[in-house]
């Protein structure tokens, strides 16, 4: 049984861990987004975009509506924006422990 829910984690994790998809995250953090708006903003072609938002809502991480012709995008937990925001957080002490290592080559 636990290596189910550890294969169900790694699935989200596996999920979300692309480059174009932290972005589309990030972008729908603050609120849905048709999937026209969503490519345009990303600068990524569109059949591109909608492979990773097809994956995404698979796995559970996003959900859509439609709404007429367009397909409206958002995060289906809020509990993905605080991974995000977590892993904006180890970025940030990585950048400090960075900066005081390369601090501590120069002075010598």
């Amino acid at each position: 049984m636990q290596e189910k829910i550890a294969q169900y984690k790694a699935d989200i994790f596996k999920a979300i861990a692309h480059p174009t998809r932290i972005r589309i995250l990030e972008l729908l953090r603050n609120g849905e987004h048709c999937v026209c708006d969503i490519f345009e903003q990303l600068n990524v072609e569109q059949a591109n975009t909608s492979q990773h938002l097809a994956l995404m809502k698979k796995q559970g991480v996003l959900q859509s509506r439609k709404e007429g012709l367009r397909v409206i995008y958002s995060i289906k937990y809020p509990e993905i924006i605080e991974l995000l925001k977590l892993a904006d957080q180890i970025l940030f002490k990585q950048a400090n422990e960075t900066m005081k290592a390369f601090e501590n080559f120069t002075e010598k």
